[in-house]
């Protein structure tokens, strides 16, 4: 009873202080080139130009975790739909990756970072090793828009994507982009060119 004590303790503490030591939002997402269940390995660069949800989670086929994974799967064409990409991450071996995306017919592709330099780097390290549940929101331009702590296994996809559509609310309206043409082309407005004689001036004989 007292180990069970010890160890809810322990997690408590551990999700108090983590994020802490994680990244900020606002700042550049670390890159990564790692094995997938896409047959090649997968790297941020990737995703460039695009949103992308990186969800790190502590094993495959654990309960919480098959739930947030089924939760993602099931409202992935609504995230597709608004742009939004998914992409799972975990210490877990390529093979049970494999297993876990075949298992549970997953529409998007799954990490396998065994040697954990993905979760270091995004300071996703969970309790054993292993990484713990967060979910970082990275903007088209490769930048961390949100990060999301608090993660709920059932209906975190409409947790993501109510992140999103904040953000969208939030942004700044982007100015318009000035071409060459738009530059070199001459006003409507400007004044008609007046001859002096138009103007009613005389040359000196």
């Amino acid at each position: 009873m007292k180990t069970v004590q010890m160890m809810i303790v322990g997690a408590a503490l551990w999700s108090a202080v983590a994020p802490a030591w994680a990244l900020r939002e606002g700042e550049a997402a670390p890159d990564f080139r790692v094995a997938s269940t896409a047959g090649r390995e997968l790297s941020l660069s990737d995703f460039s130009g695009q949103w992308l949800a990186l969800y790190f989670y502590p094993k495959a086929f654990t309960p919480g975790c098959t739930t947030e994974a089924c939760s993602l799967r099931d409202g992935y064409s609504a995230l597709l739909e608004n742009g939004v990409h998914i992409l799972g991450v975990s210490a877990d071996s390529l093979e049970t990756q494999l297993k876990f995306k075949s298992d549970y017919h997953l529409p998007f592709e799954l990490l396998a970072d065994e040697g954990g330099a993905v979760i270091k780097a995004y300071g996703a390290e969970g309790m054993g090793g292993g990484a713990r549940r967060v979910t970082f929101l990275i903007s088209p331009e490769g930048s961390i828009a949100k990060i999301i702590d608090d993660v709920r296994s059932a209906g975190h996809d409409a947790q993501i994507l109510a992140a999103f559509h904040l953000l969208q609310a939030h942004a700044p309206e982007r100015p318009p982009v000035l071409t060459h043409e738009t530059e070199s082309a001459p006003s409507s407005e400007a004044e008609p060119l007046v001859s002096p004689v138009e103007a009613g001036e005389t040359t000196a004989p």
